[in-house]
């Protein structure tokens, strides 16, 4: 019988799963549930979206109630993405996550069932705390379930996040041809409890809380019962490694306000910087053109509901296309570089649709935002959230995500109400000139900063090991010490 490796630490722990190259079976199902997280806050999103116009009419909301009820979810992230991270921090990765489908299920039977602008608000104000927390936790536990061989696909959230607004669109034409009338929003937002629904009960049977966290706080025989049930790895517990106290002791750093200050000094400070600047600008920049999105829709396809509805899911047919493609390029570019790509694409689409606007074929009016939405996946909107997952080491991992995220939520708040009042002020063609300084600077940050996760690892004493694998670990990848780096 092969002997079983001992877990003396994270970096054991971080080995184990590195060794296995691939996800398969249970591990494969697992890592796919939590993603089935960011599939619901996304739908979450889109069901509001798809039956905003009827909700309107049927409950007679003014400009601003409308405007309340579309940023009142990204609002509410910009508080819970950090205390998301927090949560994950001091709790285990897993109690989070199941926090935030409760508030999913229970926003969304709010707002379905209200009876008036208050209720539905109440409810979105639900969804905006499972956002946020939710968004914050599964990154990061998603980069610590995944062999560094693979974590390039960490950026097919990007995909799954079109996939679920597409399949929110399919489902109002279903129930639009039900004749559902005014209440398709109802029927809209309502199937988003459902969602979480069977989400919450398929995480409480089969997640298993991160090896990797539950090492950092040295309890090294849970570590193992968790490799074993996610992985099928079969370990023992050693002895906790130097800096890795043993059970029931606080392993990581003190929680709290000056825990968060890590992540602003010292070599972190760059990563940050970084992962902030790309979150905040892909998320400004999709909100903002998002205006204009539907527009197009409407023009090519027509004005009918069903017309429009089947404009709107033709462009997310580009997105689902570009954010698998975004895995690709993460692992061909690194996430920097093609993070800078996207934004560069992003740049000239937006450009060419100022200077042309009006005045070009409509074949040409839809090619120019299609280029928009295939830079924007493929590049900075996927690898806003990856980057952040990878950068920190597993103690403060969370509260990186959770920052990280806070800050693309309020790029999303100012795309939702910015840049509506630039387009009163100066009309459509003039804003997307506007707008093309959020991807310039994107791309500026992105050739000036250096750091890129997928080209160094990180280690417990904040020393970059270039030319290694982020394992996400205290400790060099066997790669980066055979090559003798330091």
């Amino acid at each position: 019988m092969a002997q079983r490796q001992s877990v003396n630490g994270v970096a054991d722990v971080v080995a184990l799963i590195d060794g296995l190259g691939k996800l398969t079976g249970r591990a494969q199902f697992i890592w796919f549930l939590v993603f089935g997280g960011l599939f619901l806050d996304a739908y979450s999103n889109a069901a509001l979206s798809a039956g905003l116009a009827p909700m309107t009419e049927q409950m007679s909301l003014s400009s601003t109630q409308v405007s309340v009820l579309t940023a009142t979810a990204p609002a509410l992230a910009i508080i819970f993405n950090p205390v998301g991270g927090w949560l994950a921090t001091r709790m285990g990765r897993v109690p989070p996550l199941l926090m935030a489908k409760v508030f999913a299920l229970l926003g969304a039977l709010l707002a379905g069932f209200a009876g008036d602008f208050t209720m539905v608000w109440i409810g979105r104000v639900l969804v905006g705390v499972a956002y946020g927390i939710d968004f914050a936790v599964a990154m990061a536990l998603l980069a610590e379930y995944t062999p560094a061989s693979i974590r390039g696909r960490l950026n097919l959230w990007q995909a799954v996040w079109y996939i679920a607004t597409t399949s929110n669109l399919a489902l109002a034409l279903v129930f639009y041809n039900f004749d559902v009338g005014a209440d398709i929003w109802r029927w809209s937002v309502g199937s988003a409890g459902v969602v979480a629904a069977v989400l919450l009960v398929l995480q409480i049977l089969f997640l298993s809380e991160s090896p990797s966290w539950l090492a950092t706080k040295g309890r090294l025989e849970d570590a193992v019962r968790s490799l074993h049930k996610i992985f099928g790895i079969s370990a023992v517990a050693g002895t906790p490694a130097e800096g890795e106290k043993a059970e029931g002791e606080k392993a990581a750093p003190a929680i709290g306000m000056r825990q968060i200050g890590i992540l602003f000094r010292g070599r972190y400070l760059p990563r940050t910087v970084l992962s902030s600047v790309i979150s905040l600008a892909q998320a400004m920049q999709y909100f903002a053109v998002g205006w204009y999105l539907p527009l197009i829709s409407l023009t090519i396809f027509g004005e009918s509901f069903e017309k429009a509805t089947i404009g709107s899911m033709v462009f997310n047919a580009f997105g689902i296309v570009a954010g698998i493609a975004s895995a690709y390029f993460a692992r061909r570019l690194g996430l920097r570089l093609s993070s800078a790509a996207g934004f560069a694409g992003v740049l000239v689409a937006l450009v060419a649709m100022g200077l042309t606007f009006g005045k070009v074929p409509t074949a040409v009016a839809f090619i120019l935002p299609v280029l928009f939405i295939l830079c924007h996946a493929a590049g900075p909107g996927a690898n806003g959230k990856s980057i952040a997952a990878l950068s920190y080491r597993s103690e403060v991992r969370t509260l990186g995500t959770g920052v990280t995220g806070m800050v693309g939520s309020f790029g999303s708040v100012v795309g939702l109400y910015l840049f509506p009042q630039i387009k009163d002020a100066l009309g459509l063609a003039d804003t997307f000139l506007v707008i093309a300084v959020v991807p310039l600077a994107g791309l500026i940050t992105c050739l000036v900063v250096k750091w890129d996760p997928t080209k160094a690892t990180v280690s417990p004493d904040d020393e970059d090991i270039e030319g290694g694998t982020l394992d996400g670990s205290g400790r060099k990848t066997p790669a980066a010490a055979a090559a003798g780096t330091n």
